[in-house]
């Protein structure tokens, strides 16, 4: 799994003009699913998420978590974060998970951040064409891939 973290003031997710997710201060996490990743994939990259310390305390210093701020977070699914540009000017996407692997733990991935947060967590559409507007707070942006654990 590859995960781009970015830290919002605000964040919302459109499909077909209809806002169908939105949050204040927390995640916007964009998600990209591969053919390998598994639920040890999606525990170990939840618990990263949820503890990570990139949130100002009262000093101004990035000492608190997600969950100690009581944070919001949508997740978004982007089969593009495993675009591959080796070879010519075309991405390939070979190494994304089609929708029959990636659908399942893209939910199962929501579920145990929910179970982790204690509280709903927003999402987009899965394979929709969706418009997805944040408000990078910092900016803070990580980029985190599972199988590197990096």
């Amino acid at each position: 799994m590859r995960a781009v973290i970015q830290r919002v003031a605000e964040a919302s997710v459109t499909v077909d003009g209809m806002v169908i997710s939105t949050i204040q201060r927390g995640l916007l996490i964009l998600l990209g699913i591969e053919k390998e990743d598994t639920q040890e994939d999606i525990n170990w990259l939840t618990g990263k998420i949820v503890r990570m310390r990139i949130f100002d305390d009262e000093a101004g210093v990035m000492n608190l978590s997600l969950e100690e701020i009581g944070g919001e977070v949508i997740v978004v699914s982007q089969f593009t974060l495993h675009a591959s540009t080796k070879k010519g000017n075309r991405p390939s996407y070979i190494k994304a998970a089609k929708p029959d692997l990636a659908i399942p733990l893209y939910e199962a991935f929501v579920l145990q951040l929910e179970l982790e947060l204690g509280k709903k967590v927003g999402t987009g559409i899965f394979g929709a064409d969706m418009k997805v507007q944040l408000l990078n707070d910092g900016p803070v942006t990580i980029c985190i891939d599972t199988k590197n654990r990096e």
